[in-house]
């Protein structure tokens, strides 16, 4: 065997050795399967998906567990819901498993459908703002001259209108609903949306294959919807993901400042505008609320950051070069475990051959 040849076969070993795929192993995949392997590798990610999941499940099956306990949602207890003063009984207390509030209702109950509530605005009125961003950005960005114009400066304009006083208009006329906090979610969620796919619009159309669909006869709508949305698709469902939570957060402010749901429909906001009247004698009224508020916030947080880092190329060196480092970690501590039993077991031979000496 030849040097060459030889030099060859050992680099092929230690490659096998390294765990690096051979030219044979690699298979190809879509952007979207190397995200979703991506978003598998970062634990936070996963958890906080998890995490929204069970809250999804909890807020699905609110009147099957309000069954459960025989706690409707709207009954007030005062025999076993209030202590001797009037006030909320805690936690563990006559079978009310988070305590009650401040009318004695099942405190559990209402969070899983204030959850139901929160979710719905949530999830609803993003997909509703990103209909509507995506087409005006699209248009924007497309056609530009007049029309840019004009979608743009109403797009600045929306983003910078104060929406508490739009909400405290909508609420003084049409009077608190639902109807009119999606309405006003979605009306203050567009509008970024809109301003990021214009932007990427602006930098996509300018692309050879964009002219080269231009040259083979397709039409301006037949090149946004087509040509140029599905390489917008990564950037919208992080902006996405990010707009969950402040949807969340806005009708729990909305509902606090008594602009939004109203009572006894229950609600995290409207919960703890309740609670602050009784945060000295019933901790639980407070808390509870707030930390399913939070936990709700934080996972669509942590996994809007997780799929943004997912969709980001340079994500896949990251996750390469941390097992490369793994693997170069394990390796050594094998290598040095091997050379110290090796070490050892000299030593107990010589030590063996001294004492027959």
């Amino acid at each position: 065997m030849s040097a060459f040849t030889e030099a060859r076969f050992e680099a092929h070993e230690a490659e096998e050795a390294s765990g690096i795929p051979q030219p044979s192993q690699v298979q190809g995949r879509t952007q979207w399967q190397l995200t979703w392997m991506r978003l598998r590798s970062d634990k936070v990610s996963m958890i906080a998906l998890v995490v929204i999941v069970i809250m999804i499940i909890l807020a699905i099956a609110a009147p099957a567990i309000a069954s459960l306990t025989g706690h409707a949602v709207n009954t007030a207890y005062p025999v076993n819901g209030e202590n001797a003063d009037g006030n909320p009984v805690p936690p563990g207390t006559n079978g009310f498993i988070l305590g009650t509030d401040s009318t004695g209702r099942d405190l559990l109950v209402r969070i899983l459908y204030g959850a139901r509530i929160s979710l719905f605005v949530g999830i609803v009125t993003t997909l509703i703002a990103t209909l509507l961003g995506v087409g005006v950005g699209l248009m924007a960005g497309y056609f530009g001259g007049i029309i840019d114009t004009v979608l743009a400066r109403f797009t600045d304009a929306v983003l910078a209108f104060p929406y508490i006083v739009l909400a405290l208009a909508l609420a003084a006329v049409f009077g608190p609903s639902l109807t009119i906090i999606v309405v006003m979610i979605t009306f203050f969620s567009w509008a970024g949306i809109a301003r990021i796919v214009r932007g990427q619009t602006l930098s996509i159309k300018e692309k050879e294959y964009i002219e080269a669909a231009r040259s083979l006869g397709a039409g301006p709508f037949r090149i946004m919807f087509f040509d140029i949305l599905p390489n917008l698709l990564a950037p919208v469902l992080v902006v996405a993901t990010l707009y969950i939570p402040n949807a969340v957060v806005f009708e729990s402010t909305l509902s606090y400042l008594t602009l939004g749901i109203q009572a006894p429909t229950p609600s995290w906001g409207n919960m703890l505008s309740d609670a602050q009247n009784f945060y000295q004698v019933a901790w639980w009224y407070l808390v509870f609320p707030a930390v399913a508020l939070l936990i709700t916030t934080l996972a669509f947080n942590l996994l809007g950051d997780g799929i943004r880092d997912a969709m980001d190329p340079r994500t896949e060196r990251l996750i390469a070069a941390r097992r490369l480092r793994r693997r170069v970690r394990r390796s050594t501590i094998k290598r040095e475990n091997k050379e110290a039993l090796e070490s050892l077991a000299v030593g107990g031979t010589r030590a063996e051959t001294g004492k027959k000496g």
